[in-house]
């Protein structure tokens, strides 16, 4: 497929030449080997290729934001599938001390805080073919007053002398208050301006409710977060969370009426609540559906818990997810918070193939186009495999590059050539070359006009 043709649909968006630039490196991406690097990237694009044309489209401010919703509606969106919106932070392992945002933050794959960058990004996600496509990307640079709120919101977890803890009770003469709205935290400040930004763009398109994020984001804050912007969150409580059910009991004939019921103790849980049980060879997988209250919490909560039994050890561990929609069944309340996962493939398949792990840049705007870039091409990649998927459904990113590479290096030859061979044997030849590096076998889409 030509890439400029691919491409025509963001001409109204950015200039010419940034669109020229952007698809010889998106053609350099799609043929290059080994890490991705500036010099690599002009290595790769040939003819007007320079190394300082990669340097200008680098340090171009580009509308990131437009261009993602521009090709998804063109290329990837389907009008009669389902939608939700996914959002993670990708941490970008980084060395040094000058590039724009560098910090340490907690990765998950080395289990502790390293330096790097840290980039979270909003994805729609496609529930028929469960597929994530990241739309917004926004890089997390915190300030100083965030750091010294987290080390001192990490201060007062630590155990405190005997003497220093409070008497257990209520405190004498306390009164009932309402809740009040929680001040949103800065993190969830941006994420707010994210999702309003993104679902204004989208609104005429696509109508999307669920809010699907990780366990960091099960509390309350989240919630209120979640709820201002018309969605509701489905993400995991923790294990240990003190829910309750909703009080059933009498009325007592003074005061206001008990809210809170019995405690929920996850090594038994009512039999009325259980939906569906499921035998896995020893593993025993029982889901159970209620609406309970936490006390941190204004709204009640549609919570389903996975509780599941080691028939070999007696072992029981149990998830807690949970939603605010209290409308929503049980099976795709699981299945919503599952697909939530589709967005790490994202991740993964821009530190693997499109530069995220790689680039070197220390300036802000630089930083932002090469995270944006590999997001972008993670998209990019998904419609050029489309057409490989209707002649072997496993075609991947490999099988993508290879073929591409096979058709740069039969086009560089080619134009050696004194006299152009046939069209048949040009496809012969195409295909023998890209096979080469190919793992799944199919015919190449290519052509020579």
């Amino acid at each position: 497929m030509d890439i400029v043709a691919l491409f025509q649909c963001l001409r109204p968006h950015v200039t010419t030449t940034t669109l020229r630039q952007l698809s010889r490196i998106t053609l350099a991406l799609l043929v290059m080997t080994g890490r991705i690097t500036m010099l690599g990237l002009s290595r790769w694009a040939g003819q007007g290729g320079s190394y300082r044309t990669v340097q200008r489209l680098f340090s171009t401010v580009i509308p990131w934001a437009i261009l993602f919703w521009v090709f998804f509606r063109q290329h990837v969106h389907c009008p009669d599938d389902v939608y939700l919106v996914a959002g993670d932070a990708v941490i970008v392992t980084k060395a040094g001390k000058h590039t724009h945002g560098l910090d340490r933050f907690f990765a998950s794959l080395y289990g502790k805080p390293v330096p790097g960058l840290a980039f979270f990004t909003v994805a729609l996600v496609r529930v028929q073919k469960r597929r994530s496509f990241p739309m917004r990307v926004e890089q997390v640079v915190r300030s100083d007053a965030e750091k010294d709120a987290s080390k001192a919101k990490a201060a007062a977890k630590k155990p405190q002398a005997p003497n220093a803890k409070r008497r257990p009770g209520r405190p004498k003469g306390s009164t009932n208050h309402p809740k009040a709205p929680v001040p949103l935290t800065p993190e969830l400040v941006r994420i707010t301006a994210m999702l309003t930004a993104l679902l204004q763009l989208i609104t005429t398109v696509l109508s999307v409710t669920p809010l699907v994020l990780d366990g960091h984001f099960g509390n309350h804050n989240a919630l209120d977060m979640a709820r201002q912007c018309g969605l509701h969150l489905i993400s995991k409580l923790r294990c240990d969370a003190a829910l309750s059910l909703p009080s059933t009991g009498p009325y007592a004939g003074r005061g206001p009426r008990r809210q809170y019921g019995h405690k929920v103790d996850d090594d038994h849980l009512p039999v009325p609540y259980l939906k569906e049980t499921t035998v896995e060879g020893h593993i025993e997988t029982r889901l159970y559906q209620m609406q309970v209250l936490h006390k941190e919490f204004v709204q009640p909560l549609h919570v389903v818990i996975l509780a599941k039994t080691n028939w070999r050890t007696q072992a029981r561990a149990h998830v807690v997810l949970f939603s605010s929609d209290l409308a929503l069944a049980y099976a795709p309340l699981v299945d919503y918070y599952g697909l939530r996962f589709h967005i790490e493939f994202n991740f993964r398949d821009a530190k693997q193939y499109w530069g995220l792990e790689d680039f070197m840049h220390v300036t802000p705007t630089g930083v932002t186009n090469a995270a944006h870039l590999s997001l972008f091409m993670v998209n990019v990649a998904y419609r050029l495999r489309a057409d490989g998927h209707a002649r072997a459904p496993d075609y991947s990113v490999l099988d993508l590059k290879a073929d591409y590479r096979g058709y740069k290096y039969v086009a560089e030859t080619i134009q050696m050539l004194p006299e152009k061979p046939e069209p048949v044997l040009l496809a012969k030849i195409l295909n023998q070359v890209a096979g080469l590096g190919r793992i799944h076998a199919t015919q190449p889409s290519f052509s020579f006009s």
